[in-house]
């Protein structure tokens, strides 16, 4: 990977100096305390104090042969440039990429990371994809990094966002800023997976808001856990080129594959 990390995304035992040396420490005192659950079977990764167990690593499978040139959904028919879902109605967003595709791993994982606090997985998560799709994030050129917005009472129930703990490693690796305050969720809408295509576009057109008239960015990229038909992804662009955005990019961990 080039960045000096293991293929599980943590970084090796060797360090210098005494802060090094201190956060070690911690961080083994930590894990003692409060071990680390595996994304994949949920049980103390071992051996203890990775991120993931050696043998689960090999259970998630990157996206990988021909993409959707919009979204990035995987391909059957090597010839298209387009999923069926892109060809047939207009996105908002400019490009995406998503890490995984979206099958019983990959839900039970981020069912996790959602509902029962594995904030840890969002770490993880966020540190696969900046080793997957740095290189990509880097050519696109986003100035800044927006995870998908809780509403606020969805927020104060659970305690946390998973897109802001997935940005934020992300932003960390690759050093660039994570803004959350910027666009808001100002309707409190019903969950995505309860709806159906036409429903969900309904049910986000106007969901999201950005709080400040002009934006300071115009290359943007928006950060979620699931890309399924895009309306989330949607509505978020719509409010951020409506407020002067010119290129707006996403990436989520996994993408459903339905209409390939």
């Amino acid at each position: 990977m080039g960045n000096g990390k293991k293929p599980d995304g943590t970084k090796p035992l060797y360090h210098s100096g005494s802060a090094d040396k201190g956060k070690l420490l911690a961080s083994f005192v930590l894990d003692l305390v409060y071990p680390r659950r595996c994304p994949v079977c949920h049980d103390i990764a071992v051996p203890r104090g990775r991120a993931i167990c050696r043998e689960c690593l090999d259970k998630l499978v990157p996206i990988h042969g021909p993409r959707c040139f919009k979204c990035s959904k995987p391909l059957s028919d090597r010839e298209a440039e387009f999923c069926y879902d892109c060809a047939s109605k207009k996105h908002s967003y400019d490009r995406g990429i998503s890490i995984f595709p979206y099958g019983s791993v990959l839900s039970q994982s981020l069912y996790q990371l959602k509902y029962h606090q594995r904030q840890e997985y969002g770490r993880f998560y966020g540190r696969y994809a900046a080793a997957c799709a740095g290189e990509q994030i880097r050519l696109w050129g986003p100035e800044v990094l927006i995870p998908v917005p809780l509403h606020p009472k969805r927020m104060e129930k659970r305690g946390y966002n998973q897109a802001e703990i997935i940005a934020g490693e992300i932003g960390r690796i690759l050093q660039l800023p994570v803004d959350t305050k910027t666009v808001v969720r100002r309707v409190n809408t019903k969950p995505q997976k309860e709806l159906n295509d036409k429903e969900r576009r309904s049910n986000l057109r106007s969901a999201f808001a950005v709080r400040q008239p002009k934006l300071p960015w115009k290359k943007i990229l928006i950060i979620d856990d699931i890309y399924t038909t895009g309306s989330t992804v949607d509505g978020v662009s719509l409010a951020l080129k409506a407020a002067g955005a010119e290129q707006v990019y996403f990436l989520t961990i996994a993408i459903g594959t339905g209409f390939c």
